[in-house]
């Protein structure tokens, strides 16, 4: 029995999409791709060897905080390959039908790029696993006890997972992947380049000085190297005259209101709600997310890490603390009952006397 016959063409999801030609700030090969020097060194290997035996390259999953470059790699693979990419999301696939019927479509060779795959129903991740492993799936026809189970072989693809939640990925899932990567925050340096080459597609009239004063301020995403860019940019067509050097870029980043440690304005709320707010913490996090007006999940998974890799911030048992630098930052003083963490702690220990 035909694939067609077997599932409906209504069933695909509507943001389901075949990437023939992204135009944009996206690289598009591995050479022109800035930074991640190890996991381009593993996927020029596993991409070669795969397209030397003609054949489908493994499955791979990149983990890592938003805007690092996962969905531009899955690009780049599908086109080191001279693949189709489809592209969908966990949450789009609510139904087991939803993944079979894009399964059933790719062509040998192809790459299936699903991003948040932390968030995959656990009934359509059950589908997942034959179809990684033995490229077959079972579909089920009827209902009660007329129903029937069919198999269906796939063509063999290559599956690319993103996910900004490792832990909450399952096991069974996670070992089916051929290479599992965690992209790391970027290098000055490795920005400076990327604000360069955005720059120039974009015809930006820039220069080192003030592509360095963007990328020292972007904390470590080339997402937010990008649109610092694009804000920079605009600042300096209207309020100077296009050209954009450091002064420019610092003034304009101050216009936006990004400030020397490219806090933006929600960041800096997040610290000065624990230090003026709460006496330096410690505040829980339900406590702290309200006090800003955001999720609790926007708190923790896209403020916190940054502000905790500045020092600004710990995490505690007992909640969120203010450092003396986040009050540095502030410009006021720490009280005295917020205590520099590089020091040694001043309280005596279990078996140790006070004396």
């Amino acid at each position: 029995m035909a694939r067609e016959e077997l599932l409906s063409p209504s069933e695909e999801p509507d943001d389901v999409a075949v990437l023939l030609d992204e135009p944009g700030l996206r690289p598009r090969t591995l050479a022109e791709f800035v930074g991640q020097q190890e996991l381009k060194g593993h996927l020029g290997v596993m991409l070669g060897a795969a397209a030397r035996r003609r054949e489908a390259a493994d499955h791979l999953l990149f983990a890592g905080p938003p805007g690092l470059g996962k969905t531009t790699l899955a690009n780049i693979i599908a086109a080191e390959m001279s693949s189709n990419l489809q592209i969908t999301s966990g949450p789009a696939l609510e139904r087991a039908g939803d993944l079979a019927s894009i399964l059933s479509k790719l062509e040998d060779g192809d790459v299936l790029f699903i991003d948040e795959i932390h968030r995959l129903p656990r009934p359509v991740e059950e589908v997942l696993y034959p179809a990684m492993e033995d490229f077959r799936i079972d579909v089920v026809l009827g209902k009660g006890p007329a129903a029937r189970s069919i198999p269906l072989d796939l063509a063999r693809f290559t599956l690319v997972g993103a996910t900004t939640r490792t832990g909450l990925i399952t096991g069974p899932l996670r070992d089916r992947f051929g290479l599992v990567a965690r992209l790391d925050y970027y290098e000055v340096s490795d920005l400076q380049s990327i604000a360069m080459r955005a720059a120039t597609i974009l015809d930006v009239d820039i220069d080192e000085g003030g592509a360095y004063e963007i990328a020292r301020r972007s904390r470590g995403t080339p997402r937010i190297a990008n649109r610092l860019l694009r804000q920079v940019r605009d600042y300096a067509d209207v309020e100077r005259d296009g050209h954009v050097d450091a002064q420019v870029a610092a003034d304009g980043l101050a216009f936006f209101g990004v400030d020397e440690l490219g806090l933006d304005k929600a960041s800096r709320a997040v610290i000065e709600s624990v230090c003026r707010r709460f006496g330096g913490g410690p505040v829980g996090l339900s406590t702290l997310a309200i006090s800003v007006s955001e999720p609790t999940e926007t708190v923790e998974d896209v403020y916190e890490p940054y502000l905790i890799q500045q020092g600004l911030l710990m995490r505690t048992p007992r909640g969120r603390v203010a450092t003396p630098a986040a009050y540095a930052h502030l410009g006021e003083t720490p009280p005295p009952t917020i205590s520099d963490p590089a020091e040694p702690d001043s309280q005596p220990g279990l078996f140790e006397s006070g004396t």
